[in-house]
């Protein structure tokens, strides 16, 4: 009867529930997926806006870099407003309305956006970033007038002409206060390519307007640093005069960078800076508070309405309902192969029955391996009861001559002379090399056989075997001889080596004819060494070669004593070879002999030898 099997344990449920619980998963991810990349382009777009604010931000600190109030700022904010599509509103600092984009009367958001101030900014600007905080707009007076603008501007077209003529190629840019540079190759710095003839210093030397306001930057930070000490601890960095230096020091002025200790160092830069937002303060405008409609950045929360909830809900149910009915139809044509598969292995052993191959799929592989299994198996049954058939025949053989013997010597018939005691003692031999071959097959198979491994000249044993059936080999009038030498050696057990090479010597000499040879040839091979048994017999047949190592196997299939043992000595040297970690091979050809070849791990001579 067919065990029942449990609900929870059969394929088709287990089937089903991993189905559905794929399909929920998927349904989850694939929700969970458009709730964040509907997110994630809320906070992008949000992200944006943030971009225009600082456009913003930026497009007023340049008007209030480049004006000492906010009058006039309204058409500004008014166009600003229009092109980014955002209210936009200007206060002082105690929230005194100075321009706003909205109508008169709307209310202020709760919150400023920024803080309007070019003199104290970390923003970008389309000049690049921020120094000291300094917006780069505020030049104040450094602004160049028309006269110094063109004499420098003419000083640069030389040098660009110079550099022109020695193939370097560069362009002039103009700062926010009217002086020309050479703009170098990116990726180049000045002093890597400038030419001797071209670097004259006249474009970097400040001009009468740029020297009054760094010597009044001087003063102003040459008073800071008195107040602070700086003056008294470093004289000899504060002689030198102001003009000399190039335009980089009204940033912090060169006669003061070179104090040696850190700390006066960084209030060498503290005044340096406070000076020059001093020094720029009336040519800006106040600072202002700005505020942007719509200013409110934090994330959005994404929310579904009822009606967008049920159509999720009626999709994820559609979606789970398709899938348990595929996973049911695919999951019927997976099981019922291994219904049939389970059907068939429940028969009887005797019927062997087989499962139709229906696919080329896992199942169709399936049926066709069980189907190899049953026939295997049947064949291993139809093998053993022949083996049994054997057994008791060669069994029989001497008993019924021992009996029959007996039982006529009992009843007088015949004498026990030293003859017939012969006789009887051969037929007993026969008797027990079948029963220890099958002791010996019986031990392999247990994988009881014992070895007592131990280092063997292959030489010695060859010349063992060769001396062993000299007699038999020129009864038969065969020659028997060995091919080998001294260096070669095995870690083997030498008794059933011996044995090994015996059976298949012995074989040789029982199918090769009269003026035949029997040869024993070993040579090394990589790490093995290889010992062969060839003869010039009558050979084998190519249907029966794979065949010769089966137990009980002989080619003369009337098993006739005359022509063959008992059939269990190459199976015995198969087991032994392998028991030794060894191959053996058979190669034949009718009518052209046989040769039968050993291969065995090769061994170090023992020391000593």
């Amino acid at each position: 009867m067919t065990p029942r099997i449990p609900l929870r344990k059969r394929l088709l449920v287990r089937l089903l529930v991993a189905t559905v619980l794929i399909a929920l998963c998927s349904v989850g991810a694939t929700a969970w997926l458009a709730v964040e990349t509907t997110t994630r382009a809320i906070q992008e777009e949000q992200g944006q806006d943030l971009a225009d604010d600082m456009r913003i931000l930026a497009r007023l600190s340049g008007y209030a870099a480049t004006h000492p109030d906010w009058k006039g700022v309204t058409p500004t904010v008014r166009a600003l407003s229009k092109k980014m599509g955002r209210r936009i509103a200007l206060t002082s600092s105690d929230r005194t309305l100075i321009a706003d984009s909205a109508p008169r009367g709307t209310s202020l958001p709760p919150r400023a956006a920024a803080s309007v101030d070019p003199l104290h900014t970390d923003t970008y600007t389309e000049q690049g970033a921020q120094l000291s905080g300094l917006d780069p707009r505020v030049v104040g007076p450094y602004r160049l007038p028309t006269a110094e603008r063109l004499l420098l501007r003419k000083l640069a077209v030389v040098r660009l002409a110079c550099f022109a003529q020695y193939g370097l190629d560069s362009s002039i840019a103009t700062t926010p206060s009217g002086r020309p540079v050479i703009v170098e190759p990116e990726g180049t710095r000045a002093a890597d390519y400038v030419p001797e003839r071209c670097a004259d210093g006249k474009l970097e030397a400040p001009t009468a307007t740029e020297t009054a306001a760094l010597r009044n930057l001087t003063v102003r930070t040459r008073a800071c640093l008195q107040q602070q000490g700086i003056v008294d601890r470093n004289p000899m960095y504060f002689s030198v005069d102001i003009t000399e230096k190039s335009l980089d020091s009204r940033y912090l002025p060169g006669a003061y960078a070179k104090v040696g200790d850190t700390a006066d160092m960084r209030t060498v830069k503290t005044c340096s800076d406070n000076a020059r937002r001093a020094q720029l303060a009336p040519y800006v405008a106040p600072v202002a508070e700005l505020f942007l409609g719509g200013g409110d950045t934090t994330a959005p929360r994404f929310d579904v309405s009822p009606a967008n909830k049920a159509k999720v809900v009626g999709a994820a149910a559609a979606v789970l309902a398709l899938t348990v009915l595929v996973t049911a139809v695919v999951a019927t044509r997976l099981v019922r192969p291994l219904r049939a598969l389970t059907e068939a292995a429940q028969q009887p052993p005797e019927l062997h029955v087989r499962v139709p191959v229906r696919s080329r799929d896992e199942t169709g592989i399936l049926a066709e391996a069980f189907n190899d299994l049953t026939e295997r198996r049947e064949r291993m049954e139809a093998q053993r009861k022949a083996m049994v058939s054997d057994i008791a025949h060669e069994l029989r053989s001497p008993l019924t001559n021992i009996r029959g013997w007996l039982e006529v010597t009992r009843d007088g018939f015949v004498e026990a002379d030293p003859a017939l005691l012969g006789s009887l003692h051969e037929e007993a031999m026969v008797l027990q090399r079948v029963i220890d071959d099958l002791q010996d097959l019986a031990a392999a198979d247990a994988g009881t056989l014992r070895l007592h491994r131990e280092p063997v000249r292959v030489e010695d044993l060859v010349d063992q075997i060769v001396a062993a059936y000299r007699v038999t080999a020129d009864t038969a009038g065969v020659a028997l001889t060995g091919k080998t030498d001294n260096s070669l050696w095995l870690e083997a057990d030498p008794v059933r080596m011996r044995q090994v090479l015996g059976n298949l010597v012995s074989n040789a000499l029982r199918h090769t004819p009269a003026d035949g040879t029997v040869t024993l040839t070993t040579w090394r091979d990589g790490d093995d060494i290889v010992l062969t048994v060839a003869d010039t017999g009558t050979g084998i047949a190519p249907e029966n070669l794979p065949h010769v190592f089966e137990r009980f196997w002989r080619a003369d299939q009337s098993r006739s004593r005359r022509t063959g043992g008992s059939g269990l000595g190459l199976s015995i040297v198969r087991d032994l070879v392998a028991a030794h970690d060894g191959t053996v091979e058979a190669a034949s050809a009718p009518g052209a002999g046989s040769v039968f070849a050993l291969r065995l791990p090769n061994s170090r001579a023992p020391e000593g030898d």
